[in-house]
């Protein structure tokens, strides 16, 4: 079992939160996901609750308590899928919504970890005490050129073109998704979070904040914090989930 806690904020330049998340716990497993929209002033913040809802309710019919992480991984790919279906839904019955999209990562637990989904530049991070661990790769154009060796990790954070992504929820007829599977150790740590604290704040900084500064409960908070000193010229959001420690 796992223990989450989230936070979403709109920043200090945008008009609207076009982020969301959703944490469930349910008979022994913990499942989170976190959105980031896009597509006009209504569509973006209207993808992104569709997807958070849409992903937890199909994985919901699906899942069952025995479930492994391999079969897990094709849980959580079906309900992106179907998430996916709802958006375009949505989009062919508004005009003003036929350009929306939104990114998605997912972390549902199983007992040895958590199996990790993604669409899009919307990141999940392992901490413990030896680090951090980016678990996700990023579906934008800038990693593409980081791959190939064009720019360095660290260039690619300032880069003009670093919102571009590759994949998203509502635009591609078939989002593919990444499957990730995850051992996490009692008393460590997954953090889920939109471009918006990725932009703003470093992994050492997000490293230090849930290892070294105290209870996790305030933890979010303080990420905010460091995004907003930075600018926070995105809406922010971010999930912290923690494995708890077995009761003998």
């Amino acid at each position: 079992m796992m223990h989450a806690w989230g936070i979403t904020d709109i920043g200090l330049v945008r008009k609207e939160n076009q982020d969301a998340y959703l944490i469930r716990e349910t008979s022994g497993c913990t499942a989170c996901v976190v959105c980031d929209g896009m597509g006009g002033s209504a569509g973006g913040q209207l993808a992104s609750q569709i997807a958070t809802a849409t992903f937890m309710e199909e994985l919901e019919k699906v899942r069952t308590p025995d479930m492994g992480p391999e079969q897990l991984r094709s849980a959580c790919a079906y309900a992106v899928s179907r998430a996916n279906e709802a958006i375009q839904a949505a989009a062919r019955e508004n005009a003003d919504y036929r350009n929306m999209g939104t990114t998605l990562v997912a972390a549902v637990s199983y007992e040895g970890g958590v199996v990790i989904t993604n669409v899009g530049d919307s990141r999940a991070y392992h901490i413990c005490e030896n680090g951090i661990t980016q678990i996700t790769k990023d579906h934008s154009l800038v990693e593409r050129m980081v791959d190939r060796g064009d720019i360095t990790a660290e260039e690619a954070r300032r880069h003009p073109n670093r919102n571009l992504i590759t994949r998203a929820l509502g635009p591609d007829a078939d989002a593919q998704c990444d499957g990730y599977i995850r051992a996490v150790q009692p008393g460590e740590y997954v953090l889920l979070c939109t471009d918006g604290l990725v932009n703003t704040v470093t992994d050492q900084e997000m490293l230090f904040e849930v290892i070294h500064r105290g209870s996790p409960d305030s933890c979010l908070e303080r990420l905010l914090e460091i995004a907003k000193s930075q600018g926070a010229p995105d809406n922010v959001t971010v999930v912290l989930m923690q494995k708890l420690e077995e009761r003998g």
